[in-house]
């Protein structure tokens, strides 16, 4: 069988110096049906490499499950990199980042207050070897030295940028060993001399992350690990995006010559993103340092893919540098195409509160508890309470993320955690009706799995609010409850206010990946044939979401769309390319 090591100078493959030529591909990001078209081009951009991120709450939605199945198939992913001759590079965190909600950390762990995250407590370990036991009996069998495409594994990530538990390390790396992993263990963390060594340990390979001044982060990175191969594992060729900043961007001939430097000076490499793919559902994460902010729904990332999956003008740049150092397939993938462009009519509209009590019947409850001590650790909550004929002042303890406050039926506002909202006057009425949304989990730093919802008591003109029905929206019965709410009303024009559902019947051809136009939308949440593609938000900057043809059939598809405010026009419209907003404001 085939041996994989680190040698003194270089990585060794059967003996003989490699170089990593590797980009990232987070399979959980992309639709199964298209893993095989971004993995083949990849090589034709001259990698040899995929590397990927295990989501842990991605596979354990509650504890004791562990989802191998459709878009969590690691194991077929990991085959088709081997079908394609390449190798692969794993990085199972338990703690991964990758802008992914809570950091791929399950919002499960949250229910014991005490647990300690990242560090050498016994309930958190417990919980990880459990991941491990699930996660790591996968990995071991498609090792290169068992004929699989698995040359590395990395144990934690960035880690020197959040504690220095070595023991926690040391830990890790045990369990990874016992488990069945025999190709070398490496870390990741940004080139500075404290986060390299408190990120690390001896048994492990150390390598960096950063996206430019390349030869004077990889001088610091030597000064680190002396011995064995340079490794940038996370070369970032771009950068995510917060809903209300501008889309970011790189410039290419500068990225592609830090590239150059990196290789020239002998390195290995894993392009960090080769192609980001997108945070379906509720999986993107946020940042809070010092203000939260909640990254969008695209992953684009300015990466030689894009969103959809075409090749750019980096990616041409990308191989035009590696075709200097290895040898690059003479294919390239063909130019991106336009989707089709059309206008769709909705053809059902329910107010949500029509059906909230059907998808979210209340629990009475004297104090306010958080969304994950309803069990609920992504998506929405609702909440009621009594007035009495009262208006005034309404007053949070805080917010998290975002509540839209209606008082007798009529939307007053909404107040957010990004701006510190945390009042708002309201008019005097019976009932308040508060729709919660989590926006997402931090991903990185010290706020990594904080409560969600309503934190602490809400009172109104100072006097708390104590009896409330509460309870979390149950959206997988979503087009169920719609379909039997509208067999109850009878036919009226489309007016897209909301908080309200609407649903749509789109007829295609064939399956085709679609761009869905939600420039004229406020705010809320698209579904196509019962899958979640995801947030949109009038703020921008994106205002399509990408339709992945894989979710789509020939004949009837149905959209469901979720608007928590108003659609300025309430009708479906199909943009023949993304619009992930201005590069600049």
């Amino acid at each position: 069988m085939p041996t994989f090591s680190i040698g003194a100078d270089d990585f060794l493959l059967d003996g003989r110096p490699f170089r990593i030529l590797s980009g990232a591909l987070h399979y959980f990001r992309v639709h199964p049906e298209q893993w095989a078209d971004r993995i083949a081009k990849a090589k034709l951009m001259g990698l040899n490499t995929i590397e990927t991120y295990v989501a842990w709450n991605q596979h354990s939605p509650e504890r004791g499950v562990f989802d191998t199945t459709g878009v969590n198939d690691l194991e077929r992913f990991l085959g088709l990199v081997a079908d394609a001759g390449m190798y692969a590079i794993v990085r199972p965190g338990p703690y991964i980042c990758a802008e992914w909600d809570n950091g791929g950390l399950p919002g499960w762990l949250l229910h014991d207050p005490e647990l300690g995250l990242r560090r050498s407590e016994p309930r958190y370990l417990a919980a990880v070897r459990e991941y491990f036991e699930a996660l790591l009996p996968i990995v071991a069998p498609l090792q290169i030295d068992r004929g699989g495409p698995v040359i590395l594994v990395q144990v934690e990530n960035e880690y020197g940028a959040y504690g220095d538990d070595h023991d926690y390390l040391r830990t890790l790396t045990a369990w990874t060993r016992e488990l069945g992993i025999t190709v070398p263990l490496t870390t990741v963390d940004q080139p500075t001399a404290q986060m390299l060594e408190d990120g690390s340990i001896p048994e492990l390979h150390k390598t960096g992350s950063f996206g430019s001044r390349s030869l004077e982060r990889l001088a610091t990175l030597r000064e680190h690990q002396p011995t064995g191969p340079l490794m940038c594992s996370e070369f970032w060729d771009g950068w995510f995006d917060h809903w209300g900043e501008h889309h970011h961007t790189t410039p290419v001939a500068e990225t592609a010559a830090d590239l150059d430097a990196l290789l020239a000076a002998g390195a290995s490499v894993n392009i960090y993103m080769f192609h980001g793919g997108t945070n379906f559902g509720f999986t993107g994460g946020a940042n809070d340092k010092g203000q939260y902010r909640s990254h969008v729904t695209s992953y684009d990332y300015d990466a030689p893919l894009d969103e959809a999956g075409h090749p750019t003008e980096k990616f041409f740049a990308f191989r035009d540098v590696i075709a200097k150092y290895a040898e690059v397939p003479t294919e390239i993938p063909p130019a991106a195409t336009d989707a089709p462009a059309f206008t769709a009519s909705f053809g059902q509209e329910v107010p949500f509160a029509d059906v909230a009590d059907e998808i979210a019947p209340l629990q009475a409850f004297d104090r306010i508890p958080t969304m994950d001590e309803l069990g609920a650790f992504s998506g929405l909550a609702r909440y009621r309470a009594s007035l009495g004929g009262r208006g005034g002042v309404l007053r949070f303890a805080e917010v998290r993320d975002r509540v839209v406050v209606s008082v007798d039926g009529v939307p007053v506002g909404a107040l957010t955690r990004e701006f510190k909202e945390r009042s708002i006057v309201i008019p005097a009425g019976e009932t308040l009706e508060l729709l919660l949304e989590n926006q997402g989990r931090v991903n990185y730093g010290k706020r990594l799995g904080e409560p969600k919802g309503i934190i602490g008591p809400v009172s109104l003109d100072g006097v708390e609010l104590t009896s409330w029905g509460i309870a979390p929206v149950a959206l997988d019965r979503l087009d169920a409850v719609v379909d039997a709410a509208v067999t109850r009303t009878a036919d009226a024009p489309i007016s897209g206010a909301g908080p309200v559902l609407l649903t749509a019947n789109v007829t295609l051809d064939a399956p085709t990946d679609l761009f869905l136009d939600t420039a004229a939308w406020g705010k809320g949440l698209v579904w196509v044939n019962g899958f979640l593609l995801g947030r949109y938000w009038s703020r921008g900057p994106q205002h399509t979401l990408y339709v992945p043809g894989g979710q789509l059939r020939a004949g009837e598809n149905r959209f469901t769309v979720f608007e928590f405010h108003a659609l300025t026009t309430p009708t479906l419209s199909f943009l023949a390319r993304p619009s992930l907003g201005p590069t600049e404001f």
